[in-house]
C-alpha cells in the first residue's frame, strides 16, 4: 500500500471564510505556545512506517503567509516527519485544476473553506501523488503507540468473510478522562430532547465489545482511513455545516460501499473547552435539517440505494428522521429559559430554525450533483505530475526561506 497521512490544521479562522452557517471549532492563535499541531505532531514521531503527512493549513486569506510560516516552524521542529504543508496558495491553483476538469460543477467542492470541502482538498492531494490510502489525523489528537499505521491500515482494502470489500474504516477516541464513551453526565430539562450522546454511547457499547473489525454506524473523521476504491467514487459533502465524517457513512451507503469500525484502533482527543454551546448547536441545526433533506432527495433517485433511520438505530437514525423537530425546537425552547445563553436560543427559536429549513431546501440535491461529476474530477488529479510539481516547489521554495 502507499499511503499519506492528511492533518487538518485551523489557524485564527473561526470567524472567516467559511462557506457555511457558523464556524469551526476552534482555531489555534498564531501566537499560541502550545500549538495543537505541534502536540500532535510529536506523537507521530514514535510511529513505525510513518508515511508522508499533508497538512492542510485552514486560515485567512489575508493570513496565509504568517500562518504558512508559523506551520512550516512547527512541522520544523520534527525533522524526522516528511512533512508536505497545503495552503491557500497551493490550494489555489488545485481549485483551477479541478475547474478545469468539471468547468460546470458547482460550489467549491476542493478547497480550504468548510469542513467537507477541506477534506475533498486531502483527498485530491493524495490523488496528485497517487496514494491509495489516506489516514485522517486531526491536529487536537494524539496517536497512542508506535503500531499506529498498522492498525489504520489492518484490514483496509480486503474482504470480510461475506465478501464485502472493507474500504473505509473508523477508530475512535478516549477523552481526556480516557473514555471512548461521550459525556452524558448532564440531565434535565436542557438536554432531555437532545439524546446524541446516550444514543452514541448505546451504539458504542456494543461496538466496543463486538469483533474487531465490524459494521459501523459512525465515523471519528480524526482517526479514519479510506481506501482509493471509496476516496476516488465518494467525495465529502462540501454543503454540511459540522459533522462530515459522519456524513461521509451516509455518502458511502448511498452509493453502495459501506463504513467498518475497528474497535482496537484508537487515539486521545484534547479538544479546547468550549464555553458558549448556542453557536455549536445552531451548527447542528443546520446539520441536521440538511441532513435529513439530502437522505430525502438521495432516496428519490432510482440509482442510489436508499439510507433510512431504521438501519441507523439506535445513532444516529433519530436524527434523520421526523423526531429531529421536537427535538431542536424542545431543546432550543429550554435552554432559552434555564441557560445563560437565554438570548442566543431565543434567535434561534424565531430565525435560525425557519433559516436552517431554507438552506436544507435550497441545497438537498447539490451533493448528488456534485457526486455526477466526483469520479472524472479524482481520475484527472490521479498522478497529475504538473500538480506534484507544483506542490514540491512550494516546499522546496519554503525551505530555501528557512
Amino acid at each position: 500500500m502507499k499511503p499519506v497521512v492528511v492533518i487538518p490544521t485551523y489557524w485564527e479562522a473561526s470567524q472567516d471564510g467559511v462557506c457555511t452557517p457558523g464556524g469551526y471549532d476552534h482555531a489555534t492563535d498564531i501566537y499560541s505556545t502550545t500549538p495543537d499541531l505541534d502536540r500532535c505532531l510529536r506523537s507521530l514521531e514514535q510511529v513505525r512506517k510513518l508515511p508522508r503527512v499533508v497538512i492542510l493549513v485552514v486560515c485567512p486569506a489575508a493570513a496565509t503567509a504568517r500562518v504558512r510560516r508559523r506551520v512550516e516552524e512547527i512541522a520544523a521542529a520534527h525533522p524526522s516527519i516528511d512533512a508536505l504543508v497545503v495552503t491557500n496558495a497551493e490550494a489555489s491553483h488545485i481549485a483551477d485544476r479541478v475547474a478545469e476538469l468539471a468547468p460546470n460543477v458547482i460550489g467549491e467542492p476542493i478547497s480550504l473553506r468548510g469542513y467537507g470541502a477541506i477534506r475533498n482538498m486531502g483527498l485530491a492531494v493524495a490523488a496528485i501523488f497517487g496514494h491509495d490510502t489516506v489516514v485522517f489525523l486531526d491536529d487536537d489528537e494524539m496517536v497512542l503507540g508506535p503500531d499506529f499505521m498498522d492498525k489504520a491500515l489492518y484490514a483496509l482494502g480486503q474482504q470480510n468473510r461475506q465478501g464485502v470489500p472493507i474500504l473505509a474504516k473508523s477508530g475512535y477516541f478516549y477523552d481526556r478522562a480516557g473514555s471512548p464513551m461521550a459525556d452524558a453526565s448532564q440531565t434535565g430539562p436542557t438536554t432531555r430532547w437532545w439524546t446524541k450522546r446516550l444514543e452514541f454511547n448505546s451504539w458504542m457499547k456494543r461496538a466496543l465489545a463486538g469483533t474487531r473489525i465490524s459494521r459501523s454506524n459512525y465515523v471519528c473523521g480524526g482517526c479514519f482511513s479510506l481506501h482509493a476504491r471509496a476516496y476516488m467514487h465518494v467525495a465529502f459533502d462540501p454543503w454540511i455545516t459540522r459533522g462530515e465524517d459522519l456524513d461521509y457513512l451516509f455518502n458511502m451507503r448511498l452509493w453502495g460501499f459501506e463504513m467498518w469500525f475497528d474497535n482496537q484502533w484508537v487515539v486521545r482527543h484534547l479538544p479546547p473547552v468550549i464555553t458558549q454551546r448556542a453557536p455549536r448547536f445552531m451548527q447542528d441545526v443546520y446539520r441536521w435539517y440538511y441532513e435529513r433533506a439530502k437522505i430525502a432527495y438521495a432516496n428519490r433517485q432510482h440509482d442510489l440505494n436508499p439510507v433510512t433511520p431504521e438501519s441507523l438505530m439506535p445513532y444516529p437514525g433519530p436524527w434523520i428522521s421526523k423526531q429531529l423537530d421536537d427535538r431542536v425546537r424542545k431543546t432550543a425552547a429550554a435552554r432559552a429559559m434555564l441557560t445563560p445563553e437565554k438570548f442566543a436560543y431565543l434567535k434561534i427559536l424565531k430565525d435560525g430554525i425557519p433559516e436552517a429549513e431554507s438552506y436544507a431546501r435550497a441545497n438537498a440535491s447539490n451533493y448528488v450533483r456534485l457526486q455526477s461529476f466526483w469520479p472524472a474530477i479524482m481520475n484527472g488529479l490521479w498522478n497529475d505530475i504538473d500538480m506534484q510539481a507544483m506542490l514540491l516547489q512550494h516546499e522546496e521554495e519554503n525551505d530555501e526561506r528557512q
